[in-house]
């Protein structure tokens, strides 16, 4: 990121749109130009005068200010009171109206929600402040849906049926008349869509989409997860015919168009159970002692062609979704793991960034373009690790994935070698200009045949993995860079991500305290050196996790926008997600626009990939939530076969209603509520982060290393109840 200490994209966004309406509110007769309100903010800055402009348009459309002439504006007179945002239910039924503009959330109590449902679009009226210190609404209509279909139980009578929501924030049940029940039967797991809800009726209507199963069958309740989401979990059989009728042969002709890196030392480096394969590396060493490396991905914007039910398929997807025991692919299996997977000694169209550098892994010179190449080896991490370990060429039997010993050869060794030296410079380099380094635990299962969890491992980050993420950002930031600086500007597609939020970074600092740790917030730098200081005092302590966790929430997310603010977590002033075009289609709009620019084409549409940008992001957060339920599913799974025994854990989070509990042994977490702790009467300090016993004064405190032991486990509502057997002595 640039030296000059920024402000977060959101930040100058509420301080902008602050600025707007104290000039306006102080004298509300008047109306002022652009330049007036400029002046009256001590704004002299180009970007912040943009913005400025951009904002007052902005605020002009939602009606909350008016032009009373050209480019002079007035505030719009106080009882316009109703505005429009996203509903967020919480767990006691009440809600909280957010508003893009709003820098506090309009609450709404649940006998006011009139029908709408959480993640809905509404318009809400807000009620004068008067004694009350908080804003508060009621919701006056529903503009759309968020969702229009919900994963739910069935209730069956004889003539009708009630399907009861699975979502513990959908507060009322949707009745089923006879002829819309399919084959339903009493109790099994379905997909049920909304339908109207007449005034007179206390539910609403629906009509069974697709029965899913009996409730607590794996095959269910897996595809139960991608249902909630609106993800889908096989291809429509169009698309499948389309893909599999597509040429995927190599042609001498298309090879003429490329350059041709076939005979450049080219091998990939994944994990061992990878079906596809999306990145390369090629290496050579120049005459002038400086190394040429290849970043070479699959070409896949050369079979997925705009206005094919294959691109609408993978637009709509987005993102391939990775659960616990199966991919859903964003591409059918033909392309995934057929003809864009650079499977080793198999032609390949591939999009390729070169780079020339030298022994201090400074760039001098990078190319881009299409190339075809042929991969000599395909490699585990595994075994890439042991080169890198040993500097030896024999591959021994417990590390291959050959399941048998070989020997790999001088020039690969040496390859290996050269990028983990080259990386550990990248990196290093990257850490000293303000990246923040994540290792968080990543908990996997080993299943059986039957998909039943045998055991639990964490994925561990070593130097081959490191290896191959530090080229790749290296591609990725290039690119972004390569377009990014052109002028005139170029619509593009970045990723992300803001600054963190100084309130969230405050609380982090509140709960980290309780271990000793703890945030410098006197700046940029040194927030990003102590966070990356955190992060490595916790590493292998019984809080790593919890603080990992609690961490990264501090974070901003990182979207996807045309918009280039830089990425923060990485210390890039630009960047992009330019490698793994199989499974993110936001890297398959980056090829396509970088191929039309060095084309020599003009600049695309603005508003269009900014839509595109909007969705994939979307799409991306409901993949991770489906994941991070599909682990939660497997978590509970497990430990059903472990309630006779006791574990130790650690205190993850406090409520009024209990104790979070993770296990320390395998990072399931699990609660403990406060009514099921007999020994005293319990009351919620949220000062201090914990429940204290009224009686004996007994505290559980977040962080405290307790005794448990499985009390229940709901694989329908994916929740794990323990039992408090006390303290860890």
């Amino acid at each position: 990121m640039s030296k000059k200490k920024k402000r977060s994209r959101s930040q100058r966004k509420n301080e902008i749109t602050k600025g707007i309406f104290t000039v306006l509110e102080k004298e509300p007769s008047k109306s002022f130009n652009y330049k007036q309100i400029a002046a009256k903010l001590g704004i002299t800055d180009t970007q912040d005068r943009n913005d400025l402009i951009k904002r007052l348009g902005q605020l002009k459309q939602k009606e909350r200010i008016r032009e009373v002439e050209r480019g002079k504006f007035q505030k719009i007179a106080a009882q316009h009171t109703m505005v429009t945002g996203i509903v967020d239910l919480t767990s006691n039924g009440n809600g909280y109206i957010i508003v893009d503009d709003l820098e506090e959330d309009i609450f709404v109590p649940k006998h006011k929600l009139n029908r709408a449902f959480h993640g809905d679009t509404v318009e809400v009226f807000i009620k004068p402040k008067r004694g009350s210190k908080r804003l508060e609404g009621e919701i006056v209509n529903v503009v759309e849906r968020k969702k229009l279909s919900y994963v739910g139980i069935v209730d069956k009578q004889k003539t009708f049926a009630f399907v009861r929501p699975t979502d513990s924030r959908m507060y009322t049940d949707i009745f089923v008349p006879f002829d819309r029940i399919k084959k339903a039967e009493n109790g099994d797991k379905v997909l049920v869509e909304l339908g109207d809800w007449p005034e007179d009726t206390d539910s609403p209507y629906g009509t069974i989409k697709e029965v899913l199963g009996k409730p607590g069958e794996h095959h269910t309740e897996i595809h139960s997860i991608l249902a909630e989401y609106g993800l889908p979990y096989e291809f429509p059989y169009e698309v499948e015919q389309f893909a599999n009728t597509l040429d995927t042969s190599i042609k001498t002709e298309e090879i003429a168009k490329r350059r041709d890196m076939r005979e450049v030392l080219t091998f990939t480096i994944d994990p061992k159970d990878a079906k596809d394969f999306d990145d390369a590396l090629s290496f050579q060493q120049l005459e002038n002692g400086n190394f040429e490396v290849g970043v070479h991905i699959a070409d896949v914007s050369h079979y997925v062609v705009p206005g094919t039910v294959l691109d609408e398929e993978a637009y709509n997807r987005a993102t391939s979704v990775y659960l616990v025991d199966r991919v859903v692919p964003m591409l059918p299996e033909v392309l995934s793991n057929n003809a864009c997977s650079l499977r080793p000694n198999e032609e390949k169209y591939t999009f390729s960034a070169v780079f020339e550098l030298d022994d201090k892994a400074v760039v001098k010179n990078q190319w881009f373009g299409r190339t075809v190449i042929n991969s000599d080896e395909r490699f585990a991490y595994e075994e890439a690790q042991h080169i890198i370990e040993t500097q030896e060429a024999n591959i021994p039997a417990e590390v291959s994935i050959r399941k048998d010993a070989y020997t790999v050869s001088n020039a690969i060794v040496n390859a290996v070698l050269t990028f983990d030296r080259l990386a550990k410079t990248m990196r290093s380099k990257r850490m000293g200009e303000g990246a923040i380094s994540f290792d968080k635990i990543e908990v996997r299962f080993n299943l059986d045949a039957k998909n039943e969890p045998q055991g639990v491992y964490f994925k561990e980050s070593k130097d081959a993995n490191k290896l191959i993420e530090e080229f790749m950002l290296l591609a990725n930031r290039k690119v972004a860079e390569y377009i990014g600086k052109q002028n005139p500007k170029k619509t593009f597609v970045y990723r992300i991500h803001d600054e963190p939020n100084e309130d969230k970074l405050m609380a982090l600092n509140g709960v980290i305290s309780r271990f000793g740790h703890s945030v410098n917030l006197k700046d940029k730098k040194s927030i990003s050196a102590s966070l990356n200081q955190l992060l490595q005092d916790v590493k292998g302590k019984k809080e790593q996790n919890l603080v990992d966790t609690l961490t990264i929430r501090s974070m901003s997310k990182a979207i996807y926008t045309t918009e280039n603010i830089g990425h923060y977590g990485l210390a890039f002033d630009y960047y992009t997600h330019f490698t793994s075009p199989i499974r993110r289609y936001p890297d398959v709009l980056v090829h396509r626009l970088l191929q039309h620019y060095l084309d020599g084409g003009k600049t695309a549409k603005e508003e269009t990939y900014e839509m595109k940008c909007r969705h994939a992001s979307d799409m991306e957060l409901l993949a991770s939530s489906a994941e991070r339920d599909s682990i939660k599913y497997m978590q509970i799974k497990f430990m059903q076969d472990h309630s006779d025994k006791e574990f130790v854990g650690v205190i993850s989070g406090v409520t009024e209603w209990g104790i979070y509990v993770e296990i320390i042994e395998n990072k399931c977490e699990g609660m403990v509520r406060i009514r099921d702790i007999k020994d005293d009467y319990y009351i919620f300090d949220e000062k201090q982060y914990a429940i204290v016993g009224e009686r004996f004064k007994t505290v559980y405190q977040l962080g405290d290393e307790v005794v448990v032991m499985v009390k229940n486990t709901d694989l329908v509502k994916r929740h794990l109840d323990f039992s408090l057997i006390g303290k860890h002595s």
